[in-house]
């Protein structure tokens, strides 16, 4: 795609989006028109519009708002570079970081190891790229926003004020060690998430769950935090006037969690959201959770949940932080040898036979109920099937070729020069269908989310999540219903910016942000993840490319073509949140 130009002063309009199928973010059907705009924001849609000093012909494609992605962990990433793939690959034209109460901010120097060691441990982001990557020239929490408003990014770039980091501000040695918060320790955590608040931070976030731990496998300092000390941050957002919750929660009493939760909401009198999936122990036990949104709404209480798409899923391959012979002895014995001499070395057919003969044993507790499930593990292709049929598993293979089920496993892992990864769903996917992700994502009080990118960077790569939602959901899917294309969109921008109070986005009206996807939804591609070493320190990550999506437009500027970015960094922090202008 191109960029038509005129000369200057030849065009009524900066830009102009020229004929497309807009689906505008509201949930309204389709309708064809010119979408105009100037500056920063949308003037004008209709049909046969003025001229723009630049236009884009947007006929045969759609055209919708930029994509907000609420859960994010650009936390580190967006000190190292401006260009915040993989979301911005994936239409996300805004993004929220600062969740699950991990942060860098408010820091004191004595403490940047204990938070580069808790990130590396929940999102497995390697230290080292951390430590060279990140400037640390902050303390505070509005020291920080000072010194990301400086930043240039492809997307626009919100924050949260992370619980951990606060506790250990406040605490210490004591909040990191997971002692009881004082009287005293609650009021300065409550001062600072009001002062985090004024300052442009768009909420606050915490994590209840054991699932989150440091590299050196500690809980993370918020697990424990008593319901004093939880509506102490409430508090915070009540006295600021403003701001979001996010929580991550493993719900293990039920009863009493949702009781903190709801009168977090109560006496902050501000939105609420938590991560939901279904659970391979429990796989109904998220329904309870969404009819009691059902009833906190009658109460008037603004609680929702942030949901995924598809199965939140390990990428397992001998690149990658995780796979199923990672503990093994006859694998650590060539752990540390270069890619080609390892794969060498795994084909040698004595050790192939030890991989394949000897029990996977010498995983850690954490990781070995993962990694060895081979009844779960699912060969990846290109592009990847996210709603594998049970069939297709590695287990079910194997007993219907009569083969060893590690022999199938450790060829695939060797496939492609030892780059091959291989998909294990550990959540969504319990029942091997994603009919429980179908409605979660329907329900009214659910947001999509949960695609942690700039997180997870060896293991998982689900920030393309916003592509899934059309090739699949709405495209592709063959065994169940699909998703509108209207509810879809509307589902990954007005719905997502709303949730946060962003409602100056997220949708294609006039007087709103000129943040938009031109999208060729039939010839939209998502490709299978892959392994690159762009990071800081020489450290790898995840990427996924996607095809089709034509031009990306954030702040009335041009960021992509056909994929490729522009070298525009319109975007910039977004402090606090935003109303939409009135009409």
């Amino acid at each position: 795609m191109k960029v038509t130009e005129r000369a200057a002063g030849d065009g009524h309009y900066d830009l102009v989006i020229r004929g497309g199928c807009v689906v505008d973010g509201t949930g309204a059907e389709p309708f064809m028109a010119d979408v105009a705009v100037n500056g920063a924001s949308i003037v004008a849609i209709g049909s046969g519009l003025s001229a723009g000093r630049h236009e884009l012909d947007a006929r045969g494609l759609i055209v919708t708002p930029g994509f907000v992605d609420i859960h994010t962990h650009y936390d580190g990433q967006a000190f190292w570079t401006s260009q915040l793939a993989p979301s911005s690959n994936h239409g996300v034209t805004t993004i929220v970081m600062g969740n699950c109460g991990v942060g860098f901010a408010p820091c004191r120097a004595e403490d940047r190891d204990r938070l580069v060691r808790l990130m590396e441990g929940v999102e497995d982001i390697p230290g080292a790229v951390l430590a060279e990557g990140l400037p640390w020239d902050w303390e505070t929490f509005p020291d920080y926003l000072d010194r990301l408003a400086v930043r240039q990014f492809d997307v626009d770039v919100a924050t949260q004020v992370p619980h951990a980091a606060l506790r250990v501000y406040v605490m210490g040695e004591r909040g990191a060690n997971r002692e009881p918060a004082t009287a005293a320790d609650i009021a300065k955590m409550r001062e600072l998430v009001a002062e985090a608040i004024q300052a442009g931070a768009l909420g606050v976030s915490t994590s209840r769950t054991l699932n989150h731990r440091t590299s050196d496998g500690k809980p993370t300092p918020t697990l424990e935090a008593a319901r004093a000390e939880i509506l102490g941050l409430a508090d915070g957002l009540a006295d600021a006037g403003a701001g979001v919750f996010q929580l991550v929660s493993d719900f293990t009493d039920p009863r009493v969690e949702q009781d903190l939760l709801e009168e977090v909401c109560r006496r902050s009198g501000r939105p609420l959201s938590f991560s939901l999936a279904q659970a391979e122990q429990t796989p109904d036990g998220w329904r309870p959770l969404l009819q009691w949104l059902e009833v906190c709404q009658s109460k008037g209480l603004a609680l929702r949940a942030q949901v995924c798409g598809r199965g939140v899923g390990l990428l397992l391959g001998l690149t990658a932080s995780l796979h199923p012979f990672r503990f093994h002895p006859a694998y650590v014995e060539v752990a540390a040898l270069p890619l080609p001499q390892r794969v060498a070395a795994l084909r040698e057919p004595a050790r192939a036979r030890r991989l394949i003969d000897e029990p996977l044993a010498g995983a850690p507790e954490w990781a070995g109920g993962l990694i060895g499930r081979f009844d779960r593990l699912y060969p990846m292709a290109d592009p990847p099937d996210y709603e594998p049929e049970p069939g297709a598993t590695f287990a079910a293979q194997a007993a219907a070729t009569g083969q060893p089920v590690a022999a199938l496993v450790l060829e695939a892992l060797l496939a492609e020069g030892g780059q091959a990864l291989l998909y294990l769903p550990f959540a969504n996917y319990a029942q091997a269908t994603l009919e429980p992700a179908r409605e979660m994502l329907e329900h009214p009080h659910t947001v999509p989310g949960l695609g942690d990118g700039g997180a997870h960077l060896g293991m998982i790569a689900d920030a393309s999540f916003t592509t899934w939602m059309l090739t699949h959901w709405v495209r592709d899917r063959t065994r169940g219903p699909r998703l509108s294309l209207p509810f879809a969109v509307y589902a990954m921008t007005a719905r997502t910016a709303d949730a946060v109070g962003l409602g100056d986005r997220g949708r294609l009206l006039p007087g709103l942000r000129a943040d938009l996807n031109l999208i060729d939804l039939e010839g939209l591609r998502l490709r299978r993840p892959r392994i690159v070493e762009d990071l800081p320190a020489g450290g790898r990550r995840l990427l996924q490319a996607a095809e089709g999506y034509r031009a990306t437009v954030v702040a009335g500027q041009v960021v992509a073509l056909d994929g490729v970015p522009t070298g525009a960094l319109p975007g910039r922090l977004v402090r606090g949140a935003r109303v939409a202008p009135s009409a």
